[in-house]
């Protein structure tokens, strides 16, 4: 009688981690499916550096995109926060990037672009904080990307903009893993945990490919 109570409890236990481990499992093999969303434009911007970069920069290389601005007393430490916890994850890849586009590019100069670098922790060396034309700046955000930016002086820190990452992959297509309804996302959400754990799952794809 014993010995048969001893089996259920072993086939109870079977049980429970069945329950539990299955699900894991399942996630372990479910790899999104990204999709493309479009090309990126040509651009041409100074880095921190002072150097030129182009598209070219990054041929061969996946990367995260975003606008921001050094002075923004809102989102803009938030996703800094968040691109460093990227920049972390693929640290050692040489065909890992990250491209930051200033949408105040009068105030942010070189000089004032590798000093935000520095003290947020940007190591990482294809990681291209950039400056140029404001014009061309808001076309690439706007319409090259559909990232909003733009100036506000209502709005704290005198502009607004899209708190959302854009992934590239190697060939410089915009990509994105499909949402519940087998819709593209687009982009992740550079201000929430999950929005970066997703974008850090679906660059892993990327560098695969």
């Amino acid at each position: 009688m014993m010995k048969r109570y001893s089996y259920i409890g072993i086939a109870f236990i079977i049980l429970i981690f069945g329950i539990y481990a299955i699900p894991k499992i399942v996630n372990k093999f479910n790899t999104p499916k990204l999709v493309t969303i479009t090309k990126v434009p040509p651009f041409e911007f100074i880095n921190q550096n002072g150097k030129t970069i182009t598209n070219k920069f990054y041929k061969d290389k996946v990367y995260v995109v975003e606008f921001f601005f050094t002075t923004c007393p809102t989102i803009c430490p938030k996703m800094t926060e968040s691109m460093v916890t990227i920049q972390n994850e693929f640290y050692a890849y040489q065909d890992f990037g990250i491209a930051s586009f200033s949408i105040n590019p009068k105030h942010d100069t070189p000089e004032i672009l590798k000093q935000y670098a520095k003290d947020h922790g940007a190591t990482l060396k294809n990681w291209n904080f950039m400056t140029g034309e404001q014009d061309v700046i808001y076309e690439l955000a706007n319409k090259g990307f559909t990232l909003f930016a733009g100036e506000n002086s209502e709005a704290e820190g005198g502009f607004e903009h899209s708190g959302m990452f854009a992934l590239i992959d190697k060939q410089g297509n915009i990509r994105s893993r499909l949402d519940e309804f087998g819709n593209p996302i687009a982009f992740y959400d550079g201000l929430d945990p999950k929005g970066v754990q997703m974008i850090i799952e679906d660059i892993a794809i990327l560098l695969k490919e």
